[in-house]
């Protein structure tokens, strides 16, 4: 079988700790198919492969990092570009997986970022980090504080200068950048606005796979690292 062009991960969420097998009724599993479901609607006719896998286990689980050795298995099976797309416990996985060589971009939405979570795997790739101000589950501050090292450590591309008002996007092997927006009345579910989160998704995906979008929250939100700016309020 002739391998996509590219791929999209859409990767869901879990606990801290837990050995047992992820089930498919899992709400955090089936929170994402609305995710699965935009993002292939915007994809359609493109050699584009998007799925929603399911982690093995449950948990993090310390320094085994469990998700993260899954999201990697999957993309060096895929062996095309990937656009990784998660949430809270997925969020951190497709963060540390953004280090591999086939990543291109990553949107994590309301992610679960402890004190200290590196920032290396970030420079050179496109990230998207989202988050409610009324998430109780996972802390907004700690993303705004990963934000802000993760700038530090991220090559800066300037975003202007496109005629046709389109935000330009670099090739694989140039420099990233990280946007930041906070989503207003919202908390982790992600659910109040869900149409916003989902759009987001579909917003850096395109971006990745164009290297330019249309206007919207996810080219303000580059334009505005670009320029160092804070994160964008919706």
């Amino acid at each position: 079988m002739t391998p996509p062009a590219s791929a999209v991960l859409i990767l869901h969420g879990g606990r801290a700790t837990g050995r047992e097998p992820t089930a498919p009724t899992q709400l955090a599993v089936l929170r994402m198919i609305p995710f699965e479901r935009a993002v292939r609607h915007a994809t359609r006719g493109r050699d584009v492969a998007v799925s929603r896998p399911r982690f093995r286990v449950r948990g993090w689980n310390g320094a085994e990092a469990s998700p993260v050795a899954d999201v990697y298995a999957i993309i060096e099976r895929l062996g095309v570009p990937v656009v990784l797309i998660g949430h809270s416990m997925g969020a951190r996985a497709a963060l540390r997986a953004a280090g591999h060589p086939l990543v291109t971009a990553v949107a994590a939405l309301a992610p679960w970022l402890p004190a200290g979570e590196p920032v290396s795997p970030l420079p050179g790739k496109h990230v998207l980090l989202a988050h409610g101000d009324r998430d109780a589950v996972t802390d907004p501050r700690a993303t705004w504080a990963y934000a802000e090292r993760a700038r530090h450590a991220a090559a800066r591309v300037p975003s202007r200068g496109a005629r046709d008002g389109a935000v330009r996007v670099p090739s694989r092997d140039g420099a990233g950048a990280v946007a930041v927006i906070e989503v207003a009345g919202d908390g982790h579910a992600m659910l109040r606005r869900a149409a916003l989160w989902h759009r987001l998704a579909v917003e850096l995906t395109l971006l990745s796979l164009d290297r330019q979008t249309a206007p919207g929250p996810v080219a303000d939100a580059f334009s505005r690292a670009a320029d160092g700016s804070p994160r964008l309020v919706l």
